[in-house]
């Protein structure tokens, strides 16, 4: 239930930010290098996607991921109980949104993060910058050439728009992510 309710938050924000570009699904296809079939099945709310397809259409529409992934509501009190939270994974990395908090000139994106060992999570690059706080476990981060390693409490920000890597030393990494935007890079807002 919980990850169909997901899937319906992606379709319907997918289906918007489309609108609003004014993009036809071949079109959308070529900016974002995922194929129309799949596409088609993430509109219509029965895609399973992954880190890479929804890091590729945020790059394709040049908004945070929140935009994606969050219904637009604003309560006094945020409450988040990880079980209740739709995970989008890679070869290497599972992420759980937790939190966008859009301020005048900034939007942040908080995320646990869990970083599997054994495989590498490549990223070619995306907007904004990343925060990486470690909780437990050995992390290897940052440029593909010269990656930080991060150990438990240690904390480390880049630029996101260069390629990067996500690597667990040796056993499971449990880090929080905060993604970090300009509100002006965040154009075109999904609201509901």
């Amino acid at each position: 239930m919980v990850r169909e309710q997901a899937g319906q938050v992606l379709a319907a924000n997918l289906r918007a930010l489309r609108g609003q570009a004014g993009l036809s699904l071949s079109e959308l296809a070529r900016r974002s290098g995922i194929a129309k079939g799949t596409l088609s099945q993430l509109e219509s709310g029965t895609g399973n996607p992954t880190i890479e397809t929804v890091f590729s259409l945020s790059n394709a529409f040049n908004v945070p991921v929140s935009s994606l992934l969050t219904e637009r509501t604003e309560p006094d009190v945020v409450l988040v109980r990880s079980a209740s939270l739709d995970v989008l994974s890679s070869n290497a990395v599972d992420l759980r949104m937790l939190r966008r908090v859009d301020l005048t000139d900034t939007v942040f994106e908080v995320y646990d993060q869990r970083v599997r060992p054994g495989a590498v999570q490549h990223s070619e690059g995306h907007p904004g910058l990343e925060h990486i706080t470690v909780i437990s476990g050995r992390l290897r981060v940052g440029p593909p050439e010269e990656p930080y390693v991060l150990g438990p409490g240690d904390y480390v920000c880049f630029p996101a728009q260069r390629p990067h890597i996500y690597e667990a030393v040796e056993d499971l990494v449990m880090s929080v992510l905060l993604l970090q935007y300009p509100a002006d890079q965040v154009a075109s807002r999904v609201h509901h």
